[in-house]
């Protein structure tokens, strides 16, 4: 039987990815670095981060120690309803193509730090307006 190329990843293997990608965001790692630490090549890694691969127990573990941090933390967030919406069509594959660029990571990460938390709320609202804006037709 052929298989199916175009089956999407399992959602447990994309958060995982993405939590790969997001901690060696924020610790400034390459994932040249990041490879060369866990012994393989920087596509790999591109691989695991875009759930291209799944990642195993082993390389997980060794991921997590070159990353230092624990194996939870990249299953932190992860519930039972974020796998079922996830695997629901249109589920949180906008959010997780978001997350997976650059600027998506930079906000990730940075977004947080930001303090007081009522200026994290106003800015939240500036983005709100601005997409309510632009679905509004321009008028001359």
């Amino acid at each position: 039987m052929a298989k199916d190329v175009d089956i999407a990843p399992n959602p447990v293997d994309v958060h995982v990815g993405l939590r790969i990608r997001l901690r060696r965001k924020e610790l400034g790692v390459s994932q040249e670095k990041l490879a060369e630490a866990i012994g393989l090549t920087f596509q790999q890694v591109q691989k695991y981060e875009r759930a291209a691969n799944r990642v195993s127990a082993s390389k997980l573990y060794e991921v997590a120690r070159a990353l230092d941090t624990s194996t939870a933390y990249f299953f932190e967030g992860l519930t039972d309803a974020h796998i079922r919406t996830a695997a629901e069509p249109g589920g949180h594959s906008q959010m997780q193509a978001f997350l997976l660029t650059a600027e998506g990571v930079e906000l990730a990460t940075t977004f947080p730090k930001i303090q007081p938390s009522r200026v994290r709320r106003r800015i939240l609202d500036l983005v709100r307006a601005m997409v309510d804006d632009s679905a509004q037709p321009i008028q001359d």
